[in-house]
């Protein structure tokens, strides 16, 4: 058991394999189908799609409570951990890293809780708490481990491409003119996370362009520490895969599954890069 105990939240799509392997607790969000609420984790990757497909609402996501992230922080001081460091959700775009304070603040005096406000989502956030997993899991200080984490949230990146704009639309995250444009002229627009919201990242007339250029931002980002692609169970994520296969990195890719979280948002079709750049 590491000293020191890695939380992050589900909109990280962090792989459970990733998170068994360095003891790191997931603090699930909320998704609701109209009246239905599940927590995030609760319903598998596949099992999300399928309720999008089938579901007559669009679905919504809300912020772990307080109490979710204290019951988390209780545990591990159960556990015997000196202290706990959360990488967490941007907090300009979600409730997430707040409901983190909050619980910090209920649990002043039985253990150190440091929240690092990632300003970043999905395997961006993912790929830090794996790097902070190592360090944990390495016996590295509080301390250390803090430092390093806010040293590489400027290096943080993801870039997407969406196959619909209905969900950002219907979610606030894209202003609606611009997003009527591009269903007009089917163009394939590109995202990305900049100082922690979603920004317009450029557009392609097709898929297999966009994907294209997915990965050349990636390649540009350089140098890569760290890399994930993330999809949303697509059928051309072996096409993306490939693009970035040959990219340099320190460690190896991760591919991982787009949870609820992230999927409420970018809805059916999406799929990305992420990544960590060297740190200078």
């Amino acid at each position: 058991m590491a000293p020191v105990r890695i939380i992050t939240d589900s909109a990280s799509d962090l792989p459970q394999s990733e998170a068994d392997r360095l003891g790191i607790d997931v603090v699930s969000l909320t998704i609701r189908f109209g009246a239905e609420e599940f927590l995030d984790r609760d319903l598998s990757p596949a099992e999300f799609w399928s309720k999008c497909a089938s579901s007559t609402t669009l679905p919504e996501s809300s912020a772990p409570s307080p109490g979710a992230f204290q019951e988390a922080f209780e545990r591990a001081a159960a556990e015997g951990c000196d202290g706990i460091v959360v990488v967490a959700l941007t907090s300009l775009l979600s409730a997430t890293f707040s409901s983190a304070t909050l619980a910090a603040e209920a649990v002043k005096g039985k253990i150190p809780v440091s929240i690092i406000d990632t300003r970043a989502a999905t395997m961006s956030e993912g790929l830090l708490a794996i790097e902070l997993g190592e360090m944990a899991q390495a016996g590295k200080s509080m301390e250390e481990i803090v430092a390093r984490g806010n040293q590489l949230v400027p290096e943080l990146g993801v870039i997407a491409t969406i196959d619909t704009l209905e969900h950002l639309i219907k979610g606030g995250r894209l202003g609606g003119a611009k997003a009527f444009l591009g269903q007009i002229l089917s163009i394939k627009p590109i995202l990305a996370v900049r100082e922690g919201v979603v920004a317009e990242a450029g557009k392609a007339r097709t898929r297999s362009k966009a994907l294209a250029i997915l990965a050349q931002v990636a390649r540009d980002a350089g140098p890569i520490r760290r890399i994930s692609v993330i999809h949303s169970q697509c059928p051309d994520t072996q096409t993306l895969i490939d693009l970035v296969s040959d990219i340099p990195t320190k460690y190896p890719l991760v591919i991982a599954d787009m949870g609820s979280t992230i999927g409420t948002h970018g809805g059916p079709g999406i799929i990305g890069v992420a990544w960590i750049r060297e740190a200078n």
